[in-house]
């Protein structure tokens, strides 16, 4: 048993069963023992590999559609350079380096990185150099905004709800008699219970308590300042089902098996996401495949020319990125974006209005 294990089964003696987002909580940010206050997990030496560690390319076509957008709204100046969940730093890095080509896009960009690690932090600064670190996204200056998400929501501690056959109940932590962790249900808050769906008695709809006010206050800064958002993660639109995983060693394993030392995630409902930066004043695209997406924005192109140039990967990571059977269809993109401002590049709004006829 993990050290954090030990005192998520000390609360739990105390206080009884615990919420499954207390118990993701407390396993990825712990002070001392959670997952990402503790190690770096990226790479093939970590526990999971994310696309920017796989090919430049992918970050090379995020800066290009950021710079697209940044000229099609002005090119104001200065602007924030925003990445939440920013890893290694990796996929900045290569943003900055595309946005370089776009006179004065660099020098105008005012880069900022909402990471909440300290030891992440320390391996940002040593990729980026000058950057300003934020704790939460309610600090984001206000001002015209260029924000990108890459596999963050799904790092947000869910609530799992289990339809029974007369009522809701919640998936909770607990405590087996033999003092090991499992899973147990209790009754369902009856407000929560009131706005969940009818469905099939054994259906498991997951919810997640942050991502909406997140989505909104990007969302609002942007409506009121200018800018974009790209979320990029894996998910649907309004999933249901279990989709609680852990990695540890880039291989799944019981989600209760090693609090603090493995990585917890869960698939992304982009509806709320999108509901909550529509009501915040934002335009908002419809939710694509991240393959069709990098493919409408020429990374097939640039992977012939990195193969021409020497680069024996290239081809690989483009398959990787983009293929149905890989990252292509599983992963998903979501734009936000300010009325009245051209649609993003390889995107599609939501809703039409007259800018778009």
């Amino acid at each position: 048993m993990t050290a954090l294990a030990r005192l998520i089964a000390g609360r739990i003696r105390l206080s009884g069963p615990m919420r499954l987002d207390e118990y993701m909580q407390l396993c990825l940010l712990h002070p001392e023992h959670g997952y990402y206050a503790t190690r770096d997990p990226f790479g093939s030496a970590g526990d999971f590999i994310t696309a920017p560690e796989i090919s430049q390319m992918f970050g090379e076509m995020i800066g290009l559609a950021l710079a697209q957008t940044w000229l099609d709204q002005g090119s104001p100046a200065p602007f924030t350079l925003a990445e939440i969940g920013p890893g290694r730093g990796t996929l900045m890095a290569d943003i900055l380096r595309a946005i370089r080509i776009v006179p004065g896009m660099a020098e105008a960009a005012r880069v900022t990185l909402v990471e909440a690690s300290p030891h992440l932090r320390r391996v940002q600064r040593e990729r980026l150099g000058e950057a300003t670190h934020l704790d939460q996204v309610a600090q984001l200056p206000e001002g015209p905004l260029f924000l990108i998400a890459n596999e963050f929501f799904d790092a947000l501690p869910i609530r799992q709800f289990q339809r029974r056959a007369q009522d809701w109940a919640e998936r909770m932590v607990a405590l087996t008699p033999e003092g090991d962790l499992h899973f147990a249900l209790a009754p369902a808050d009856e407000a929560i219970a009131a706005t969940l769906p009818l469905v099939p008695e054994g259906t498991v709809i997951e919810r997640c308590p942050e991502a909406a006010p997140i989505a909104a206050q990007i969302a609002g800064r942007i409506a009121g300042h200018g800018g974009c958002a790209i979320f990029i993660d894996y998910g649907n639109w309004r999933g249901q089902g279990d989709t609680l995983q852990a990695l540890r060693r880039h291989q799944p394993e019981d989600p209760l098996a090693s609090p603090g030392d493995a990585d917890l995630t869960a698939h992304v409902d982009f509806a709320p996401l999108a509901a909550a930066a529509h009501g915040a004043g934002a335009r908002v695209s419809r939710m694509g495949a991240q393959g069709a997406w990098l493919r409408h924005l020429g990374i097939e192109a640039r992977a012939q020319r990195l193969a021409q140039a020497g680069d024996a990967g290239a081809m690989a990571a483009l398959h990787r990125l983009t293929a149905p059977g890989e990252m292509g269809h599983l992963f998903k993109v979501l734009a936000i974006w300010a009325r009245h401002a051209p649609v993003p590049p390889g995107f599609e709004p939501l809703d039409k209005d007259a800018h778009d006829a």
